[in-house]
């Protein structure tokens, strides 16, 4: 009897990219592949592709290098690329990188083990659906299936694609419009989580507070979700991300306050603080009804943290342009941000203005300084926990030896000194002890409940 072939999934992107691939998995799996021990050995890689982050295409085209080196010494090895690059990019991937065996997009990711059997009887294929099913993407069973990284926390996707027109964004084109997934099915699927063990769930989407609107036909759905999945028992923490600011309504700030397994965490993307770069971008509200729904927000939910995403060097914007945004940062005060520098995406309106592109020193000078800005507002942040006690949730091991690393309520990284009794899962009582920018230490006092589940299955993420 022949041994099963072995599978390898690379992540590239956003957290709904990671729970896709988390979903192809438990389909390779049913299929009768195995896990490789690492991608070197494997009888079939998968590159789960992005197209939102910056040199994204490079990225792709290095490791496919790469894969046909390896590919020469193993001719029945198998290449897949899939996700959103590859639904944008399908035709430059054949060209460029004829020795990939499936090309396979966003809508239709999950026909993989079908589409590896029909290619090694026909050949190398590209088989991209150019828009989403409406029924399968409502129908997220396979989510139960999905081999997650980690036992005690779950992604949930509740929504897929984005009916905003952001002039920088190409997700609208690679993921369709917003589709959003029964209520009734989010809570079954959140309680079938539990069971299994899942303490913290993240729920995703493009848009996540505008969940519903496309089953409504009028108003969101997002407040009575977070309140409906914050009942179901064994269910300590919910996360989301991410809400476009416009859509930060009342109800879903008043669910955030009265639902206690509702972390006091919000990633609220800001992306310009200057009103004409805003406007500019297509983002639909103004720095001022920015501020304002921030200030609704931290008045609701005690001990709130906030992040942002910001862009630096949309085409052509201003020394002034750039002084409102250091302006609204400071006054905004951010528990810390992701910064990126302009990058256009082909089929955006963004990447046709040409003309108005940012001199790159330029744009290295100002990111600079939003950084400088950005850390010294985290770091006062994270000065004022020290000294608190805090509850931790034990993620796993950190970067240096003799270190586990976990998570507040507020979703800030914690790092502690191993101990037997602080594996994966483990919820603890922490003692802040000293602050970073970007992270804090702390002495164990306590430990709350141990882990309720200790297997473990491993996807790589770049």
């Amino acid at each position: 009897m022949s041994e099963p072939r072995t599978f390898a999934i690379r992540t590239f992107g956003c957290q709904m990219n990671e729970h896709d691939s988390e979903r192809l998995a438990g389909r390779l799996r049913a299929a009768g592949l195995v896990s490789a021990a690492d991608e070197s050995s494997a009888d079939v890689v998968v590159l789960n592709t992005c197209t939102i982050r910056e040199n994204a295409d490079l990225k792709l085209f290095s490791a496919l290098g790469h894969l046909k080196a390896r590919k020469r010494e193993h001719p029945g090895m198998q290449i897949v690329v899939g996700g959103c690059l590859a639904q944008h990019e399908r035709e430059r991937i054949r060209e460029r990188a004829g020795w990939v065996d499936v090309v396979v997009g966003t809508h239709n990711l999950l026909e993989t083990p079908a589409l590896l059997e029909r290619s090694r009887v026909e050949g190398p294929l590209v088989v991209v659906a150019d828009a989403p099913d409406p029924v399968a993407a409502r129908d997220q069973v396979p989510a139960l299936t999905a081999e997650r990284d980690v036992p005690w926390a779950a992604w949930m996707t509740i929504q897929t694609g984005c009916d905003n027109s952001c002039s920088y964004c190409i997700v609208p084109e690679v993921r369709g419009g917003e589709i959003s997934r029964p209520l009734e099915d989010l809570v079954a699927e959140a309680e079938v989580l539990a069971r299994r063990g899942v303490a913290e769930i993240t729920l995703l989407g493009q848009n996540v507070n505008s969940y519903g609107r496309d089953l409504t036909g009028r108003g969101t759905l997002f407040g009575p979700l977070l309140r409906a999945i914050g009942a179901v028992e064994g269910i300590e923490r919910i996360r989301f991300t991410s809400p476009h600011p416009k859509d930060l309504r009342p109800d879903i700030v008043a669910a955030m306050a009265e639902t206690d397994a509702v972390c006091p965490q919000l990633h609220l993307p800001l992306q310009s603080g200057s009103d004409r770069v805003l406007t500019a971008m297509r983002r639909g509200y103004r720095a001022a009804r920015y501020l304002e729904r921030l200030a609704m927000a931290r008045e609701a939910v005690a001990d709130l943290a906030v992040t942002t995403d910001l862009i630096v060097g949309y085409p052509g914007e201003t020394d002034a342009d750039f002084e409102e945004t250091l302006a609204v940062v400071a006054e905004a005060h951010y528990d810390g941000a992701y910064t990126f520098v302009f990058s256009p995406r082909e089929g955006t309106r963004a990447a046709r203005l040409v003309d108005d592109f940012i001199d790159p020193g330029v744009v290295r000078e100002r990111f600079d300084r939003l950084k400088e800005v950005v850390d010294r507002s985290a770091l006062a942040r994270h000065q004022a926990r020290v000294g608190r006690l805090e509850e931790v949730l034990v993620e796993g091991p950190g970067k240096r030896p003799g270190q586990v690393s976990g998570r507040t309520p507020q979703g800030k990284l914690v790092h502690l000194a191993a101990s037997d009794d602080l594996s994966g899962g483990t919820l603890a009582e922490v003692r802040i002890d000293r602050a970073a920018p970007y992270y804090l230490t702390g002495t164990v006092t306590r430990v709350l409940r141990p882990p309720r589940h200790r297997r473990r299955i491993a996807l790589s993420v770049s």
